[in-house]
This record gives structure tokens, sequence and C-alpha cells, in this order.
């Protein structure tokens, strides 16, 4: 009786398409993590400042009040930076939930899209919303 040997085979190299996810997955991940991390700083900043500082007066800003505070240029950056952030971490949250029910490679890219542009139309609308409140400051 004899002894077939079969030659040894080279471990498969991971499919483009699957290493591709794993870059795009880990990328996802990353500023999911960094936008969350400006999330707690941001929105602490954005509580101190909105709620605590002005305490004596029930928490709450007049609107006069708010144009002013608006109206600093620093805070206004700090703010627009709240609003990229918020955005941000929510459509990549509302993505991974949705990503989790196994979607078809097509349904996938059609939820990026989807979020993309319910993305972009957020911060446009709150940008716009900004700018008018320090213009009127």
């Amino acid at each position: 009786m004899s002894i077939v040997q079969l030659p040894k085979q080279e471990p498969a190299a991971a499919a483009p398409a699957l290493t591709h996810r794993r870059g795009r997955s880990a990328r996802v991940w990353r500023w999911t993590a960094g936008s969350g991390i400006a999330l707690v700083a941001l929105a602490t900043m954005h509580i101190v400042a909105q709620h605590f500082i002005v305490h004596q007066k029930g928490g709450l800003r007049t609107y006069g009040e708010v144009l002013s505070y608006v109206g600093n240029p620093v805070i206004f950056v700090l703010e627009s930076c709240f609003v990229f952030a918020v955005t941000i971490h929510a459509m990549l949250g509302i993505r991974g939930i949705l990503h989790d029910r196994d979607l078809t490679a097509r349904a996938a890219r059609r939820l990026d899209i989807a979020l993309w542009v319910v993305g972009t139309l957020t911060v446009a609308y709150a940008m716009g919303l900004l700018i008018t409140l320090a213009a009127r400051s």
C-alpha cells in the first residue's frame, strides 16, 4: 500500500473585499471613539456654560444673552465643534446598529449614502442657525 502525499497548500490570502472591510471598520471605530471623546469634553463645556454659569437665573439664558454668548468667536467655534461631534457620533451609531442587521452590500451602501445626506443636512441646518444667531449679536 502506497502513501499518497498531497502538496502543501499555501494559506489562502485574505480576499480584497475582506481586507477593505477590516480597514473601513477600523476607521469607522476610530471616528466613533474620537467623536465620543470629543463629545465628553464639548458636552461638559456646553452644559456648564449653558446651565451652571447662569445658575442665578434658574439655569437658562435669555434670548439676548444667547446672542451675546454665541457672538463670541471662541464660543462659536466650540459650539460648531459640538454640532459636528454630535452629528458624526449619532450617524455612526445609527450606522453601527443597522449594519448589525447583516445588510446586503447594496443595502449597506445605500444606508451609508443616506446617513451622509442626513448628517450633512443636519450640520448645514445647525450651522445656519448658529451663523444667524452670531450675526444678530
